[in-house]
């Protein structure tokens, strides 16, 4: 978030053509990449696309930064980037109302020139474009080869996805005895927290497979296998994994925060959203004793986000900007 800025700039004033628009991701510093560019590239439209932010990214207990108490300049970063461009947009609702809900108490920590009305200009700019999602062929075009009804994470082993709570409810389901497969996608920590490896050992009879996958075909073979995704997670900025497995015919299981009710229609919520771990044992436990598949109506609302039809979005929104910085 720092260097990137430098190394840019440079390869833009190096470069023999001149860039109708900069499209640029929250981990550069745009303040710094603008000056650095200097006034040959002053004309040129900004849009800067928001995947996550550091001022509403929860931080593990265990990370250095949260230890040492680490300033908050990322965020800053964020900030300054989002007031300087021409633009803003983020894959999500949640997302946007997350990072604009909290930069008023962010500016009002600092001891003078708070600045707190340049939350209202960066609001005026700032929309939601989606994620486009690449789904590959459906899960109903392929033949079941398991048994039981199959468990499926398929995220980062991290802190923010709470795999302690999945490992925990596993461990009860599996100790009153209702039988399931389960598949574990995702990298994993450098080092495995004791409570995660007690609950690998407990359910190792139910592993099928588990760790991160090479190759985006093996990968989406296992998420065809699933029937069933229970997250846990604490935060996600959009959950492309979520989306992907729901995309795949697999039965969700979603908590009701971060952008995940946005991927479920309304009518289908009290069936797919829970709000406490108890809740979600219920449904969870449910399925297992009669897995069904999901309605066809979820995997229509989720194929909203193919690339497909969302690439148009982004061509006119692209276009809109460029001519507007001509006029």
């Amino acid at each position: 978030m720092h260097g990137a800025a430098v190394s840019l700039a440079k390869k833009v004033k190096s470069h023999p053509s001149t860039p109708d628009l900069f499209l640029v991701s929250d981990m550069l510093d745009l303040s710094v990449f603008i000056a650095l560019c200097g006034p040959m590239y002053a004309h040129i439209p900004t849009l800067l696309y928001f995947h996550e932010n550091q001022l509403s990214y929860p931080w593990s207990p265990t990370d250095e930064d949260t230890i040492y108490k680490r300033d908050r300049h990322y965020a800053f970063i964020n900030y300054t980037s989002a007031l300087v461009a021409d633009r803003v947009c983020f894959n999500s609702a949640f997302h946007m109302d997350s990072f604009l809900s909290e930069l008023p108490s962010f500016l009002s920590a600092f001891p003078d020139h708070q600045e707190v009305e340049n939350v209202d200009i960066i609001r005026a700019k700032s929309q939601v474009l989606p994620l486009g999602v690449e789904f590959r062929e459906q899960k109903a075009h392929v033949q079941q080869m398991l048994s039981k009804p199959t468990i499926l994470w398929n995220h980062r082993w991290e802190y923010d996805k709470n795999p302690s709570a999945f490992f925990r409810l596993l461990t009860r389901i599996s100790q009153e005895g209702i039988d399931f497969s389960l598949i574990l996608l995702g990298e994993s920590f450098q080092k495995i927290p004791p409570a995660i490896q007690t609950g690998l050992e407990v359910l190792k009879d139910h592993i099928i497979h588990q760790g991160f996958v090479e190759s985006r075909s093996a990968y989406q073979r296992w998420v065809w296998q699933a029937d069933v995704l229970p997250v846990t997670s604490r935060h996600d900025f959009f959950g492309l994994s979520v989306v992907e497995a729901i995309g795949a015919g697999v039965y969700p299981l979603l908590p009701n925060r971060c952008a995940y009710p946005e991927h479920i229609p309304a009518e289908w919520q009290s069936e797919h959203i829970y709000t406490t771990e108890e809740e979600l044992y219920l449904k969870l436990t449910r399925f297992l004793r009669s897995p069904k598949a999901p309605h066809p109506q979820l995997q229509e609302h989720v194929h909203a986000y193919k690339w497909q039809m969302l690439k148009g979005r982004y061509d006119a929104l692209f276009q809109q900007i460029a001519a507007n910085a001509g006029e």
